[in-house]
């Protein structure tokens, strides 16, 4: 099937951030807007795949650096927190819908810090002139205190991070708002040394259903086992599928 990439570029708070809009070869389809965790970008694993993924069965997919990330404006120190990061992927939101290449039938992707992100968002989405239609959140925390691990060390994403990023920044508890949540689909690792996968009970437990969770045994946060991978990728489509009216019927 043929497809087509947008470079696309929107301003959120003054900032200048960059992102590509993947659309298949349908006339108004659904949007899946993504979020990516906190080291990453628009080029993570997943969100990547989800770009192929989604438009190869007829959903557009945006994937975007918030700021201070990839091709991004802004200082990863200074500008990241998970308020800042929830008005990038709204502003992020606002502005594709407006472009008016897709319906207004929306869902949301989000991993790690991402699916944080989408959860933060969800109340503001559901306020706006849209159809929010569901969520697929992959080892996304809900309270930062349970996280582990903590990536202080720099790296080619970011400088060394003092602790005292994590305390002005990056502390929040999240969990009421899950409440808000319909239609979402948790995967997480049982053996994730990062964000302890209490965090994917917590999620189920609070959102509405139709909800769904997947605990991958002895699996870790990034999901680097192969066939994890690969049930993420079969589920997190037909999810979206279903979330859009579409049935499960997934081209491979």
């Amino acid at each position: 099937m043929k497809k087509s990439c947008h470079d696309i570029e929107f301003v959120s708070w003054g900032f200048s951030l960059k992102g590509i809009l993947h659309l298949p070869k349908v006339k108004n389809p659904p949007l899946v807007v993504g979020s990516h965790g906190l080291e990453g970008s628009k080029e993570s694993a997943k969100q990547k795949v989800m770009s192929e993924l989604l438009v190869k069965n007829n959903m557009a997919f945006f994937r975007f650096d918030h700021r201070g990330c990839g091709e991004n404006q802004g200082d990863f120190i200074q500008d990241t927190s998970l308020e800042k990061r929830t008005i990038d992927f709204i502003n992020a939101t606002k502005h594709i819908l407006n472009l008016g290449k897709t319906s207004r039938d929306l869902a949301v992707f989000g991993s790690s810090m991402g699916g944080a992100t989408c959860i933060n968002a969800w109340e503001s989405l559901l306020k706006m002139d849209i159809n929010l239609c569901g969520a697929v959140l992959c080892s996304a925390p809900v309270k930062s205190r349970t996280i582990e691990n903590i990536p202080m060390d720099a790296n080619e994403n970011h400088p060394a991070l003092p602790l005292s990023f994590f305390k002005q920044n990056l502390l929040f508890n999240i969990r009421n708002k899950a409440h808000n949540l319909f239609n979402v689909l948790v995967f997480h690792g049982d053996a994730d040394q990062v964000v302890p996968v209490s965090n994917a009970y917590d999620i189920y437990n609070a959102a509405k259903e139709p909800k769904r969770l997947i605990i991958h045994k002895n699996g870790d946060h990034q999901m680097t086992e192969k066939k994890d991978q690969d049930q993420f990728e079969t589920e997190a489509v037909a999810w979206f599928l279903s979330c859009f009216g579409h049935g499960n019927q997934m081209t491979s």
